[in-house]
Parts: structure tokens; C-alpha cells; sequence
């Protein structure tokens, strides 16, 4: 696929370590603008994360545009369809190695609280094997999506869906609140079903956006 750019098609490339490390910087100073750790407001969401990295609540929520993402079985999903909901979004790449401890956590989660008003959709952001991946982690209540071409977190680009995602790590998940717009994120894997994860949950769950 192509998008024009100053009168010229530049093809799009698959999400990738280099493409990554490459945007990693630039992409932090423009999140740390307009975000703030969970735990730095008393009136915010209760603090979850790991040693490395924090759950950080975007400040100014932004409603999250109809976007279709093909799913690895069955028809496209659209992250927009899942209204009173929380809605977790993990972007991860079979060549991560974090994202492989990650992922049967998620599947845990999703099985746990599959009728806790919580919906988990992993999208895939290479185009490598993701079937072969999936089946030997033995996941079996994810929903998958797969975007190797990233349409799903270009935002911004000329005739790209303008989405409030930024893959500067991998792995890398955004809470969609119960009205549809992004609250925060998490880089980095982290223990999805732990206590201090249900709380963060449930803050989300129990409100609206502010």
C-alpha cells in the first residue's frame, strides 16, 4: 500500500525493531507532553505498572475513529463496537520477546473477565507467521488482530485514519475508556491480572471519561 507524500507514493513497511528505535525519543517527548504517570494525581486512576514503566493517563482524551483491523480469524474488528466497555488495545511483534511473556497474561485476562464488560484485542504489527505464533502460545480467547502495515497507528498521515496511537515500544497498550476514547497507556509487558491491574480496571470501568 501507498500514501502520497510532497507529490511522491512512499510505500508503507511493516513496524519493526529499527522503525522503533528510530521514532522511540521524539515519540516520548511528544507523549510526556501530554500525559502524566497514573499515580501523580490524587484524583486519577490508581498508579499500575512495572519497574520500568508507569500506566499513563493522556491528558485530553480522543474518541477513537471507525477503523476496520483484520482480524486472524473472522471478519475485521472495529475498536469503535464496543460501546460500555473497556476496551485494552496490545500492539505487539512475534520478534518480541516481551510481547511472547505478555501475551498468554492477556489471554489469562480476557478468559477471566470475559463477561466484566472488558474486551482485549492483540494486534499483530509484523507479517511474519502470526497463526504459527499464536497457536504455540496456546491463546485461546485473545481476539488478534493483524496490521502489518501499521494503518491502525499512522496518525495523522495523509489518507491514514487520524488514531491516538504511537508504537514508540513494543509491546505497548491503550485503554479505550467505556465512551470510546483513549485514557492512557502502559509500555512494556506487565502482569495484566494482577490486583493492581483489576483496580485500574475497575477505575475505568465504574466512570465515563472526564
Amino acid at each position: 500500500m501507498t500514501t502520497p507524500h510532497s507529490g511522491r507514493a512512499i510505500a508503507r513497511s511493516p513496524i519493526s525493531r529499527r522503525t522503533l528505535l528510530k521514532g522511540a525519543l521524539a515519540t516520548t517527548a511528544a507523549l510526556a507532553a501530554g500525559g502524566t504517570a497514573a499515580d501523580a494525581r490524587p484524583d486519577g486512576p490508581p498508579p499500575f505498572g512495572t519497574t520500568r514503566h508507569q500506566f499513563t493517563v493522556i491528558r485530553g482524551a480522543r474518541p477513537i475513529p471507525s477503523v476496520a483491523v483484520p482480524r486472524l480469524v473472522g471478519k475485521p474488528v472495529d475498536l469503535t463496537a464496543f460501546p460500555g466497555k473497556v476496551v485494552l488495545v496490545n500492539f505487539w511483534a512475534t520478534w518480541c520477546p516481551a510481547c511472547k511473556t505478555e501475551l498468554p497474561i492477556l489471554d489469562r485476562l480476557q478468559d477471566i473477565e470475559t463477561r466484566a464488560n472488558l474486551q482485549v484485542i492483540a494486534i499483530a504489527t509484523d507479517r511474519a507467521d502470526v497463526a504459527s505464533f499464536v497457536r504455540n502460545l496456546k491463546l485461546r480467547h485473545l481476539d488478534v488482530g493483524i496490521d502489518p502495515g501499521g494503518l491502525v497507528a499512522r496518525a495523522g498521515e495523509v489518507a491514514a485514519p487520524d488514531t491516538p496511537f504511537s508504537l514508540y515500544a513494543m509491546p505497548i497498550s491503550y485503554l479505550i475508556g467505556t465512551t470510546g476514547q483513549v485514557e492512557g497507556y502502559l509500555a512494556g509487558e506487565a502482569d495484566w491480572t494482577s490486583g493492581d491491574a483489576r483496580r485500574l480496571l475497575d477505575y475505568y470501568r465504574g466512570r465515563g471519561s472526564g
